[in-house]
This record gives C-alpha cells, sequence and structure tokens, in this order.
C-alpha cells in the first residue's frame, strides 16, 4: 500500500481508505442511478435479437452510457467524503489520456 499511496501522493492510510470507499460506491450507484435511463431509452438485452452480436452491441452501448455517470458520480462521491481535490486531478488526468482534454476549461 506504501506505493499506491506514493504513487497517489497519500499520506495516511485513512484517506486511502477513504478513497477505496468512494471507488466502492461509485461503481454501485452508477449501475443503479443509470438503470432507469438505460430502460427510457430501450437498452435492454431482449431488444437486440438472439443473433451472436446481440449481446455485444448492448453490453457496449450499456458501458458506454454508463461511463459518463460514473465519471460525474465519482467527482460528486469524492466531494462527498471531502476528497474532491484527489479526484478532481484523477478525472483531469484521465481526460487527457483520453483526447478530451479539451472538455476541461483552461
Amino acid at each position: 500500500m506504501q506505493k499506491l499511496k506514493e504513487r497517489w501522493g497519500i499520506h495516511s492510510t485513512f484517506q486511502l481508505l477513504v478513497i477505496f470507499t468512494v471507488f466502492a460506491i461509485t461503481g454501485s450507484s452508477s449501475v443503479y442511478v443509470a438503470k432507469p435511463f438505460l430502460q427510457w431509452v430501450g437498452l435492454q438485452p431482449e431488444n437486440f435479437g438472439d443473433a451472436w452480436w446481440g449481446p455485444w452491441i448492448y453490453w457496449t452501448l450499456r458501458i458506454l452510457i454508463i461511463f459518463p455517470i460514473y465519471q460525474v458520480l465519482l467527482v460528486l462521491f469524492g466531494w462527498l467524503f471531502g476528497q474532491f481535490r484527489f479526484f478532481w486531478n484523477m478525472e483531469k488526468k484521465m481526460l487527457k489520456r483520453m483526447g478530451l482534454g479539451f472538455l476541461l476549461p483552461s
């Protein structure tokens, strides 16, 4: 855990525990929050037929829709748990690596 603390610039084990908790809560709640939206847009497995590619398209679209919801919730829960700066810096770094740095304010 010491390597992880050094890599993330964290000084206490408690802060690391809080960060892990935020990741856990965010993962679960992003799927829960996205469920009504996915139903509203009609993204359900039975809508993709029985062809071999149906599940591939369904899961690809599902992940692409849930991903932005997860990102927003990650920063929100980070703020609620007092770790906004850590998660905001992580978001900025990830967006830049994905080539979406233009979305960030200068």
